[in-house]
């Protein structure tokens, strides 16, 4: 994989993210945003054998951290990509909008676009044809301590053996056999109830009626 790790910001405000790797690359994202510098509105930083590309656009930060070995093309054109969907979704309400609020929405978009890119033969030949290749090659790559003041160097973990959706997968499945056992549970409970209720109700008629043979509830001849 290399594309790793995507979000939408406005400043440090994260609006959509997505990742399917472990690792505390977000804690690192939340230093890097409003640290990084509006112009020029490409760039990419080094950080601890990974990338963090980013595209400023519109009072907008498009971030998506990748392998080095991905070089630059393809995470451009990802950040291409995402921009013009964000935007052609949301216009101007980004504006306003609190931390997430397009989270549920674009998540899913983010995910998307990042496995096409990472897995789709036909991404570098997107990549050629969205992205103005002479201006990605001449993207400024910086080591990330030219913007991190002392002290706010964290080491870069990604966990590659750990697979989120896997993991979210093995939980939902958990969660669907815990809830087959309650329900089957609730219904033995319930029949064991109305089995009860219903020799409850032939004991009482019984005995009122005098008996099996039910002598007191015969209608009287006369």
């Amino acid at each position: 994989m290399t594309l790793i790790y995507a979000l939408v910001a406005r400043g440090r405000t994260v609006f959509a993210e997505h990742t399917d790797k472990i690792g505390n690359f977000t804690t690192v994202t939340r230093v890097l945003l409003g640290k990084l510098p509006e112009d020029p509105p490409r760039m990419s930083y080094l950080y601890d054998g990974y990338v963090f590309h980013y595209l400023y656009h519109a009072g907008l930060t498009y971030l998506v951290m990748s392998e080095r070995e991905a070089g630059r093309r393809i995470p451009f054109a990802f950040l291409e990509d995402i921009s013009q969907r964000f935007e052609s979704s949301y216009g101007d309400v980004y504006r306003h909008a609190i931390a997430f609020a397009m989270n549920d929405e674009f998540a899913p978009v983010l995910a998307e676009r990042m496995y096409f890119f990472n897995t789709s033969p036909g991404a570098d030949e997107f990549s050629r044809v969205r992205s103005q290749i002479d201006e990605v090659q001449n993207v400024m790559m910086d080591n990330i301590e030219r913007i991190l003041q002392r002290g706010e160097k964290i080491d870069l973990l990604v966990d590659k053996t750990e697979d989120l959706n896997r993991s979210a997968f093995e939980f939902r499945r958990g969660a669907h056999r815990l809830k087959r056992t309650y329900w089957w549970r609730n219904a033995r409970l319930l029949m064991a109830m109305i089995l009860g209720a219903a020799i409850l109700i032939f004991i009482i008629v019984t005995w009122s009626c005098g008996g099996f043979d039910y002598h007191r509830c015969r209608p009287r001849h006369k």
